[in-house]
């Protein structure tokens, strides 16, 4: 059986070879606000509520983002490099081509998001909120999302690689080969029936094995 790590490839983020440093001060957004080609680094976007804002083609580099509700927010070809996006709320995001890396997502609220061709990599997700996500081409690489929640979202050709998902929610969501072997799912939420040919680990077998009621004679 191939790696089903390898199966399907994510595509990067469209972003131009040079892009300019977008300087302004973000004190008000408005809903359906449009921001595009640009760099936003080193700044802290406060206290915003704002429904339907667009960001296409930006890098957010160092960026704090505090106190911020932004529902139905459309990302479509962005890199997020060290940025802090904790606690905030993005519920029905449509996120594309997108890359989070080096980033705190603790308790993020990705609920109803739809997400296609979007990395996580090395990203601090603890209480992130996926619950009745779309995931389409999704990695989530070395990051830790423990008590994270993806409770009946939808998975298509996602992957966990060496990926924290202790105590994770996952019931209602179908595992079919998503490939977990590598990653730590001790106390993960699921229920037998989504477990159908999801990859696991021997010693991962045997943990969930009891889920089924199973008991193993040595």
């Amino acid at each position: 059986m191939s790696n089903v790590k390898t199966r399907f490839k994510i595509l990067l983020p469209k972003l131009p070879k040079e892009l300019d440093r977008l300087d302004f001060v973000f004190k008000n957004i408005e809903s359906e606000a449009y921001f595009s080609t640009g760099v936003i680094s080193d700044c802290l976007i406060e206290n915003q509520l704002a429904e339907r804002v667009c960001f296409k083609e930006i890098i957010f580099k160092d960026v704090f983002f505090k106190s911020s509700v932004f529902r139905f927010l459309d990302l479509t070809d962005v890199k997020f490099e060290n940025c802090d996006l904790s606690n905030i709320d993005l519920s029905g995001a449509v996120i594309h081509r997108v890359e989070f890396v080096r980033c705190k997502l603790v308790g993020t609220n990705l609920t109803d998001a739809t997400l296609r061709n979007v990395t996580f990599e090395n990203c601090i997700g603890k209480y992130a909120c996926f619950r009745f996500s779309d995931l389409g081409q999704v990695s989530f690489k070395e990051c830790l999302l423990h008590n994270a929640d993806f409770e009946a979202s939808k998975f298509s050709k996602v992957v966990f690689d060496y990926t924290n998902l202790q105590q994770a929610q996952m019931s209602g969501t179908k595992l079919k080969e998503i490939d977990l072997s590598n990653s730590e799912i001790d106390g993960l939420g699921i229920t037998i029936e989504d477990l159908y040919a999801v990859i696991v680990s021997p010693s991962q077998a045997v943990s969930l094995s009891r889920k089924m009621g199973l008991v193993i004679k040595e």
